[in-house]
């Protein structure tokens, strides 16, 4: 079999895993209550300035698919 430089670009394919499977790898827990997403966001924005920017973002995406 040969290869092409063609197959350089395409990453090999990585073994299935279910959702079981992959919750149990990350370790994932659920959400129970809104402390659970608050500290989830402390993760995610650097300040409370660029969640309350994002949150604006998507509020007002959310209006223009409405209009």
């Amino acid at each position: 079999m040969t290869t092409s430089p063609d197959d350089a670009a395409i990453p090999p394919r990585r073994a299935r895993r279910t959702v079981d499977e992959l919750i149990r790898a990350k370790n994932a827990r659920p959400i129970l209550s809104l402390a659970d997403l608050d500290a989830m966001a402390a993760d995610i924005f650097e300040s409370d300035k660029e969640l309350d920017e994002f949150l604006e973002f998507t509020h007002a995406e959310r209006q223009r698919d409405l209009a």
